[in-house]
């Protein structure tokens, strides 16, 4: 059997509450976003969110992708507020915090175990 090879990526997910009204609420009822994120450099290189259009998926993923999370998430907050102008806005917003916030828990857990 063969051995698996060790992985530099890791995948990490947070949820909002979507704004009522929007297309977003009345399908999903959160704003979800999911990120693959290189743990050697911090970079996000991948994402997906709960979005009801591609293009609104791809667009944001473009806002993202690339970014370094260890120079914190004001730096991210304000590109997506820069180039992200819709009622789901805050929601997406909450939700990056919320997949932030369980990276940095866990990479600061890997770090002590280590």
């Amino acid at each position: 059997m063969s051995e698996l090879v060790k992985m530099n990526t890791v995948l990490v997910t947070g949820y909002a509450k979507a704004p009522q009204g929007s297309s977003m609420f009345e399908l999903y009822k959160t704003s979800g976003i999911v990120m693959e994120i290189d743990t050697e450099n911090n970079r996000i290189v991948n994402a997906e969110f709960t979005f009801v259009t591609e293009l609104a998926r791809d667009f944001l993923r473009r806002v993202i992708v690339g970014y370094d999370l260890s120079q914190g998430l004001d730096g991210l907050v304000q590109r997506i507020e820069d180039y992200y102008y819709t009622p789901s806005t805050n929601s997406v917003i909450m939700a990056v915090k919320a997949a932030y916030k369980r990276y940095m828990e866990k990479m600061r857990q890997s770090q002590t175990t280590c």
